[in-house]
Parts: C-alpha cells; structure tokens; sequence
C-alpha cells in the first residue's frame, strides 16, 4: 500500500490499510477503503499493536496527484512530495523508483525515503501537468514489493504572465462627422494564465490616449466615438492607446498596451468654391479647334470622389465659341476651342463657368451649395493668316481642244487680316508635272499652258497657292479638278490586223469576215460606225461590205470562180466613219487570200504552186547577190566620209578674211521719234499687224538677224492678250525642236591657250586704252593684221574714215 504526502505534515499511517494524502499545502480527510465490512470489535483489534495470528488481504486508497507552484525562484529543489510503501519499515530495505514525464530531469526521487523534488522552474503556460509512475523495489533482489503505480504532479498557476494584444497595433477608419457611439474597431487582448483559477487572466480594457475623442468598452474591448462633428479636413490621424489589465483591473494586476491609429474617412460636407471669380485669358485667331485655351480650378477641400467636380459654360457670348472639359486626374476645368476663331469678326469673349459636385450625400445638403460660378473673359489675338480661297474648292470643265492661253477659271483668295496684302498666284508644280496650266500672278486667272487630250488625261487636279506679297511665308492653297471633256478628235479603225481567206470554190454573195471598229473617244450619245468600201474601191468587182447598224460590218463575196494562179491575194480597203461632229473616218486594209478548200470549206491550201520559188540557188547567182550588197555598203561609207569632210575646218589660209561671227549693230536706237525699227502693236495684236499690211522694215538698212518669228507659227486668237501670245510661243518654241535659239554662243577658237596673242580679253587689262600700245600686234602674222592697222603705229598718214 502507498502513501503520499508533504514533509510539513509527514505521519506514518500503517497497518490499516489506509494512506494519506496531501494536496499543496492542505491536509486531506484521510479515507479507510475495505473490500469487506469491519466486524464489531474488530477494531480494537485492528488498533493493537499485537501481532496477528493470520493476515489478510489489504486494499490501498486512491493516490492519483501532487500540486506544486509554478515559478519557484529558490536555490534549493522544490519539495514536492513523498512517497511511501507500508512495506518500507525504515530500514533501507525499499527502494522506490520514479518514471514518466520529466522523471530524472524535472523531478528526482530520494530512492530511500520517497521525497519527491523539482529540480528545474517550472511553468504552467508551457506545461501544466506531468504523468509519472512510482515503483517500490527489495534493494536486495531488484524485486517490486508493489505494483507500479501511476500519479500527476499538477503545476498551480499564479499571475506571471500579462495581457498581450496579439493582432496589435490595430489600423482603423470611421467616417468623418459620424454620430456618438459609432463603433470603429475592437480589440482583443490574451492572458496566459489559467482563466480558471482566480483572477489571473480576468481582463478589463481602459483607454489611455485618445479621449474624448474616443472611447473603449471595458469588457469588450469595442472602440467608438465619443465626440461629435469630428472634421476631417481639421484632424485626420489620431492615435489611441489601450490598455487591457488581469486581476479584473485591480491592483496587482499586470497590463499590457497596444496602439490604434484611427483615420477619418472622408465624406462631401465641402462645397467647391472658385478662389478668383474673374479669369482674363487670351488666344490666337489661328488656334485650331480643339487647343487649350487656358484652365480654371474650383477648389474642393474634400477628397477622392468626393472631390470629383464638372465644369460646365452656363452663359456668355462664347458658350457656342469654347467648350470645357474636366481634367479627371487634377480636376480642372480646361477651356478649349469649339469653332474657328477670327479677330477681324470678334476680338474677345466672355463666359460663366460653374463647377459642382456630382456626387452628393442627403445628409450634407444643408452646408451647401455644392457648387460655384466664375466669370472668364477671352481676348482673341491677331495673327498674320494666309490667304483663303473662296470657294474652298473649284471644279471645272473644259474641252479638250481648248486653245492654248484659254483662261478656264478665275481663282480667288484674299487676305483675311485687316491689312488685306497684295496677294500673287502660282501652281505647285508637284500637283501638275506636265505643266499643262498656268495662272496669272496677280488676277488668278487659270490658264492652259499646253494642249489638252482626254485620251491621255481625262481628269487633273492640281494645287493653287496663294501667298502675301509683304510676308511669304503665309500661303494659302485651294485644290482645282479639272475634267477634260471630249470632243471627236479621233478617227475610228480597226482594233486589229485583219487577215481573211475566200475559197477557190466560193460562191457569190458568201461572208468570209465580220469586222468591227474601236474609236478613242467617248461621245455622249454612244459610239456609232458606219462602214463602206473606199472611193478606189467603191466598183470593186470581187467583194462588197454591208453595214449591220451594230457597228460592226460584213464582207461578202461579189462573184464566184476565184484562183490562185489568177491571184492569191486581194486587198480591200475599208473606210469607217463615226457619228461624232465634225465626222471623221479612217481606212482599214482587209487582207484576203485565196485558197484551195474542200466541198466543206476547209482551207487546204492558201500558197499557189505557180509563184513558188525555186528550192536552191545556183553559185553564181549567191556571188553576184553578195556583191551587190558589198558595192552597196562602200558607197554608203564613202557619202558619210564627203559629209564629214565637208565641214570647215577651224584653221584656213591666210588669203582668206576672218569675221569670226562678229554682227555688226550700226543702230543705237532713236528713242521716241524713231517709228521705223519697231512696231510695238505687233506684240499686242498680231493679227492686226500682219493685215494691214506687210510690216514696216527700215529704209536706211537691211537686218543682219531676220526676226525669229517666222519660225514660229502665228496661233494666237484675234483679241487675245500677251500672256496667251507669249505662252503660244513658248510652247511652240519647245515643240519645234528645228527652231534658233533665242540666246547664242559665240565660240571664239583663236584665243587662249591655243594661239600665239593668248587671250583677247579685257578682263585683265589694268590699265585704260590710251596706255596701252598695241604695237606687238604687227609681229602677230597676217592674222591680225585688221587688228594691227586699227590700233597698232602706223607709217603713213592714217586715213580719216
């Protein structure tokens, strides 16, 4: 049988079957456990100390815990207990064993007296039990003198351990202007101790920073407001401390803190308002439509969507003129062009701007108006604009067999600023390559410059440009298409070579080919062709041609009893006429064969047998052919070679008079009086020139230089004007590739490097005519001879002239 219990209130209960036991410090009722019912008087016996005659079977009560502090902080082992047997007569003789949990490392046993001791802290919140088993042993055999019994060592908690906010610090957010009591956060503190025994882990929440704004449940832990109409936009952050303390706040007991940060949240209890309710803006006259114009800004001292604004015009002159928008990222208002501005039409605007809230809260309503007006005045600045063309686009039709010079088109522009410049006209010459156009610079009158053909550009479009005398860099451009028109211009003919057969056995009045027609032109009303034999050929006894009124026409053959060795092939001229005005018609040779067909009309053979040459030539026949053509070549070479020759060559004989191209102009001219070397109307009407009679030549001298105007073709219309004239005859100048040239150079192979007077020229000369002596001219040769009597010492008297 075992007994426990403390050293302080160690008794030795025997021979009763009975154990005591000890809980911590206190002394437990002590229990007799018997399997049967004590008999009167046995008792006694029982109590005596006389020996027994017999012995009986005892049963032991039930031992099962110790207690013991936790975080004993002495130097000696902690006494936890005793352990004994009722077999252990204090002679040594037992000897008790302790296992389980801990045994030999936390807890030690005396082998011989029991006594149970901690040998190490120990603490509840990491271990609050142990489980051992206690054994009784004969020192001497090893033998267990009981069985191995079980127990618990329960470690008894005190207060050694404070709250703790384990999710601490705490972020938190609760709107602005929110009511009393609005709950914002709760927090939770823990306490390690045993919330079973005592007060230890019994905790209360107390607020230590953070009144009287908010306040904290002290059995819940719920944070909440405790101050009404708190402004975000005044204080924003707040920083509150909790406390949370064991032992129910009394004290003694420990605390542990942790820290809130609350933010307000922000709600729309602010009005926009515009800090200038004036704006003065300006903008240039050529800002295109959609620039900026300037910003203006209502500030809002909320935040987020509460501070989302929209701008709008509400009134002015300028609402049609200008446009808002808002900036989604800065929330500003930003004015733009709406439509076209110009400062000779308006010089300035003026606007009202409202800015608002469009997201608004029921209960904020009566701390507005949510919005705000300004007024924006806008001048518009003048700027140097190109010139405009008015139309903005021209469209014109012109024949194809327009002359040339023909004003087609008046273009107009003008400037649009008040000083309204000088404008002048031109072409971009990228827009017509072929320089079929050309307008006048100062009228804008557009002009044809070349001969126009449908058929080979049927529509041009080419660019206008007008630019300002007094600045250049403004110039304005206008898109011109032209469509060219047609006129019949073009004679029908066939799309094709035609090459027909007629069989030798061909009867009269039999088709042996349809032909058709194609014509260049376009005619309004359809093409339409008619179709006959030519004059030559009109009594043409072999074949004749019938119309079918669908442009396309029939031959047919006139007779019967055709033969190849008669004639193989027969040509027939067709003439085609179109409907256009003025009719124009064309001929087309049809090439017809005879041939050899069957009864069927298939062709068997179109190469008469009486006209076929010989299969081989003799040799006589080959040299003599060869030799003609040898005879032919020399005389080729040799007409080639004279024509070469011919030319003057550049160094002549003596004997023979140098001119050197030098003409000769004895005229200087008469001024105002002198009517006979020029006619002036000749440029201005050139046809009226030539009909009143051949044109006045001078009397007093004949022209070295005839005028170059023969060459040039007089085309220029009764009343046209110079320009037309001028702009003829420089395209026929450019045609005429046979035509002088208006400027000539004159090639002078006698001085430099080659001759012995080196150069002629008075580039070089320093010094004037009188210094200079020309003596050396003499020793020069018969060369410069004229030269040397000219200007060169004489012997003799020198003659007057």
């Amino acid at each position: 049988m075992w007994t426990s219990g403390r050293m302080s209130n160690a008794k030795s209960w025997l021979g009763l079957g009975m154990s005591l036991y000890f809980c911590g410090l206190m002394d437990l009722t002590t229990t007799v456990l018997s399997s049967t019912p004590t008999p009167p008087g046995k008792l006694e016996e029982l109590l005596s100390d006389k020996p027994q005659s017999h012995s009986r079977t005892k049963r032991s009560w039930v031992w099962n815990q110790f207690f013991v502090l936790e975080e004993y902080t002495g130097t000696d082992p902690l006494y936890v207990g005793k352990l004994h047997s009722d077999m252990d007569r204090g002679d040594g003789s037992i000897k008790y064993i302790l296992s389980g949990e801990g045994a030999g490392v936390v807890f030690t046993i005396d082998d011989t007296t029991g006594d149970i001791h901690a040998i190490q802290r120990l603490d509840r919140e990491e271990r609050a039990q142990y489980t051992l088993r206690a054994q009784a042993l004969d020192r001497r055999t090893g033998r267990p003198m009981e069985p191995e019994s079980e127990f618990i060592i329960k470690i008894q908690d005190i207060n050694d351990n404070e709250p703790k906010f384990l999710d601490g610090p705490y972020v938190a957010t609760v709107p602005e202007m929110s009511p009393v009591g609005t709950s914002v956060i709760q927090v939770t503190a823990t306490d390690a101790d045993d919330p079973t025994y005592g007060n230890s882990a019994r905790v209360v929440y107390s607020i230590l920073q953070g009144q009287p704004y908010f306040s904290v449940d002290s059995k819940t832990g719920v944070i909440r407001t405790a101050l009404m109409n708190m402004d975000r936009e005044a204080k924003e952050y707040y920083e509150v401390i909790i406390q949370a303390k064991d032992m129910g706040g009394q004290l003694g007991g420990l605390a542990g803190t942790t820290t809130v940060n609350i933010t307000l949240s922000d709600v729309n209890d602010n009005p926009p308002r515009f800090p200038q309710k004036h704006y003065q803006m300006s903008v240039l006259e050529s800002a295109p439509v959609s620039s900026t114009v300037g910003r203006v800004f209502a500030k809002d001292l909320d935040e987020g969507i509460n501070a989302e604004m929209k701008y709008t015009i509400v009134d002015g002159d300028g609402a049609d003129t200008f446009d808002i928008n808002t900036d989604p990222n800065f929330q500003v208002g930003i004015i733009t062009v709406k439509k076209p501005l110009s400062f000779e039409s308006k010089k300035s605007y003026t606007l009202k701007v409202e800015g608002a809230n469009p997201h608004l809260e029921m209960r904020f309503l009566n701390l507005g108006p949510f919005q705000d007006t300004t007024t924006v005045h806008i001048s518009v600045e003048d700027v140097d604009e190109p010139p405009v063309f008015e139309p903005g686009f021209y469209f014109v039709e012109v024949p194809e067999d327009v002359a040339i010079g023909t004003t087609i088109q008046i273009i107009s522009a003008k400037d649009p600023d008040v000083t309204n410049n000088s404008i002048r006209y031109s072409i971009d010459r990228s827009s017509d390559p072929g320089r079929f156009f050309y307008v006048d610079i100062t009228t804008g009158a557009l002009m044809t410059a070349r001969p126009l053909d449908r058929e080979e550009f049927s529509w041009h479009n080419i660019t206008v440009l007008a630019m300002e005398m007094n600045n250049p860099s403004q110039v304005g451009s206008v898109s011109v298409t032209i469509k060219v028109l047609d006129v019949n211009d073009n004679a029908p003919e066939f799309p094709r070579f035609y090459e027909a057969f007629v069989c030798e056995n061909a009867k009269a009045g039999q088709l042996i080919q349809t032909v058709s027609a194609v014509d260049q032109d376009d005619p309004r009303n359809g093409q339409h062709f008619y179709y006959r034999l030519a004059p030559e050929a009109a009594n043409n006894p072999n074949f004749t041609i019938r119309d079918n009124q669908d442009n396309t026409a029939r031959i047919l053959t006139r007779r019967s009893g055709f033969r190849q060795q008669e004639q193989s092939v027969f040509y027939l001229p067709v003439l085609i006429s179109d409907n256009g005005q003025p009719v124009l018609s064309s001929t087309g040779t049809l090439t017809i064969q005879v041939c050899s067909c069957d009864d069927d009309g298939h062709v068997l053979s179109c190469s008469p047998e009486a006209y076929m040459l010989p299969v081989s030539l003799s040799r006589g026949a080959l040299i003599a052919i060869l030799a003609c053509i040898f005879v032919l070549l020399v005389l080729v070479l040799l007409i080639l070679s004279m024509r070469r020759h011919r030319k003057q060559p550049y160094i002549i004989d003596d004997e023979e008079n140098i001119h050197e191209n030098i003409v000769r102009y004895d005229d200087e001219g008469g001024g105002e009086e002198d009517t006979e070397a020029f006619d002036i109307a000749a440029m201005w009407n050139p046809r009226e020139a030539q009909a009143g009679g051949a044109p006045k030549s001078r009397q007093d001298m004949l022209p070295e230089i005839e005028s170059l105007s023969r060459y040039v073709p007089q085309t220029c219309a009764v009343n046209s004007s110079v320009h037309n004239y001028v702009l003829a005859k420089l395209y026929e100048a450019d045609m005429d590739l046979w035509a002088p040239p208006f400027d000539s150079l004159q090639t002078y192979m006698f001085e430099g490097d080659g001759s012995v007077a080196g150069s002629l020229s008075s580039l070089q000369s320093a010094t004037s005519d009188s210094e200079q002596s020309f003596d050396f001219l003499t020793d020069w040769g018969p060369r410069f001879r004229k030269l040397a009597e000219l200007y060169g010492a004489s012997e003799g008297p020198v003659p007057l002239w």
